[in-house]
């Protein structure tokens, strides 16, 4: 199952999250914007949308789960997908492309038999997990971090392909790994085969945290019918609130110059 972990705003009402999604994708990693555009023998399945997640940014942000498979027609094995399907990055707003295994984001600890374990910059060994609690919108809320170990021989920079793809693997963009700017209406550009050095070099793992782990916890536990063996938050996304938060007269699609998402305002939408 392929997991692509690009986010975006939509560009008008009418546009729904998946055809946001698919768009987001193509401006990102240049995922063709359509099945038609694909390689022969690929589509795209549309399989499932999550409740929507409260972003502190005052946006409601609806997860799509979709999987980048063979056509019924095709001979095309899932091994071919790497070799035809190698992501072009667009630099502006993306940093790096990596893989990891889906399932293990249920898991506490690495399992060896999925690879080399994380490692820090110095060497020694990190967690795969670490999580805390914190309070967010009048009620606890679960901080997941993951650490994916960065593959041998450097991959995972931009301008490069991803590493080999793993059982069930998840290709999926970090936090905090994009850059200025939005993709422009032509082609992505990054496929350079001589990259420049970057601090993204010096890395050994990449962190997923905040809203895009959350996120990627609630879709293993739908895909594998399975709860996380760390703790978690038991319900998916923040509808409620939400719900509450437009009672209140928030989320209009013109926003006032200076408003917050503030602890007042959650407070006061938390007592409807």
């Amino acid at each position: 199952m392929s997991f692509c972990g690009g986010a975006g705003k939509s560009d008008f009402v009418s546009e729904s999250p998946f055809d946001t999604a698919r768009r987001e994708a193509h401006e990102e990693i240049g995922l063709p914007a359509t099945d038609a555009r694909l390689p022969a023998g690929f589509r795209v399945e549309h399989l499932c949308e999550l409740p929507a997640n409260l972003a502190k940014t005052e946006l409601g942000v609806r997860p799509c789960v979709a999987y980048l498979c063979p056509s019924s027609s095709s001979s095309s094995s899932d091994a071919s997908v790497e070799e035809k399907m190698i992501p072009r990055l667009d630099p502006r707003e993306v940093a790096a492309v990596f893989t990891a295994p889906f399932h293990a984001f249920l898991a506490k600890q690495w399992d060896p038999a999925l690879g080399p374990a994380p490692v820090q910059r110095n060497g020694r060994p990190e967690k795969w997990y670490r999580g805390s609690w914190t309070d967010w919108h009048e009620s606890r809320w679960r901080m997941h971090n993951f650490y994916i170990p960065r593959p041998l021989g450097g991959g995972g920079s931009a301008s490069r392909s991803s590493s080999s793809l793993k059982a069930n693997p998840t290709k999926m963009k970090s936090e905090g790994e994009e850059g200025e700017g939005r993709g422009g209406e032509g082609e992505p550009q990054g496929d350079d085969p001589r990259p420049a050095a970057s601090s993204l070099d010096e890395l050994t793992t990449f962190r997923i945290f905040g809203m895009t782990a959350r996120i990627l916890v609630d879709a293993a536990r739908v895909a594998y019918g399975m709860e996380p063996e760390f703790e978690h938050n038991s319900h998916f996304g923040d509808e409620e609130m939400i719900g509450r938060l437009l009672k209140i007269g928030r989320f209009s699609e013109t926003r006032k110059n200076g408003e917050v998402l503030t602890n007042d305002v959650l407070r006061e939408a938390s007592k409807i």
